[in-house]
C-alpha cells in the first residue's frame, strides 16, 4: 500500500506540472510575447531602435556639445557686452534758429554718446553768410568745455534716450 501513496503523490505532482505547463502555454507565454512586442515598440519609439547604452552615449555626446556651445556663447556674450559699453547707442538732437534773421531751424546740436555718457556733441550754426561746425568732447554726460543751451539739451536728450 505504501507504493500506491507514492504513485498517487507522483500522479498529483505530474498533474500539477501538466496544469502549470498548460497555464504557461495558455496565459504566461502569450502575455510575455505581447510584453516583448510592446517593449520593442517602446524602444523603437524612444530610441530609434538602438539600445539603451547607445542612447545614453548619444545623450552624453549631445550634452558635451551643449556645454561647449554654452561656453562659446558665454565668451561671445562677454565680447558683445564689452562692445556695447563703447558703442554709440544714445543720440540726442536739437534743431534751432541761431540768429533772428534765419529761419527754418537750420542750426542744430547733436550728441552722440555711449551708455557711459562718453562721446561727442556736434553743433552746426547756420547763418545767411556761412555755416560753422563745432565738436566738443563729452564724458559722463558732461561736456569737457562750456556748452550752449542747445548742446546741453542734446546731451540731456541722449541721456534719457532708450539704449
Amino acid at each position: 500500500m505504501p507504493n500506491i501513496a507514492i504513485y498517487a503523490a507522483l500522479a498529483a505532482l505530474a498533474g500539477a506540472l501538466i496544469a502549470l505547463a498548460i497555464y504557461h502555454a495558455a496565459v504566461v507565454r502569450p502575455a510575455f510575447a505581447r510584453m516583448t512586442t510592446l517593449l520593442g515598440v517602446h524602444d523603437e519609439l524612444i530610441g530609434g531602435g538602438s539600445s539603451a547604452a547607445d542612447r545614453l552615449a548619444r545623450l552624453d555626446g549631445v550634452l558635451a556639445e551643449g556645454r561647449s556651445s554654452l561656453e562659446r556663447f558665454g565668451a561671445r556674450l562677454g565680447e558683445l557686452e564689452a562692445l556695447a559699453r563703447t558703442d554709440i547707442s544714445r543720440v540726442g538732437f536739437v534743431r534751432y534758429d541761431a540768429f533772428d534773421d534765419s529761419g527754418a531751424e537750420l542750426s542744430y546740436a547733436m550728441a552722440l554718446l555711449n551708455r557711459e555718457g562718453d562721446g561727442v556733441v556736434v553743433s552746426s550754426i547756420y547763418s545767411r553768410a556761412d555755416t560753422r561746425t563745432f565738436g566738443k568732447a563729452v564724458q559722463g554726460y558732461k561736456p569737457a568745455v562750456n556748452a550752449s543751451e542747445e548742446e546741453l539739451l542734446a546731451i540731456e536728450r541722449a541721456r534719457t534716450a532708450k539704449a
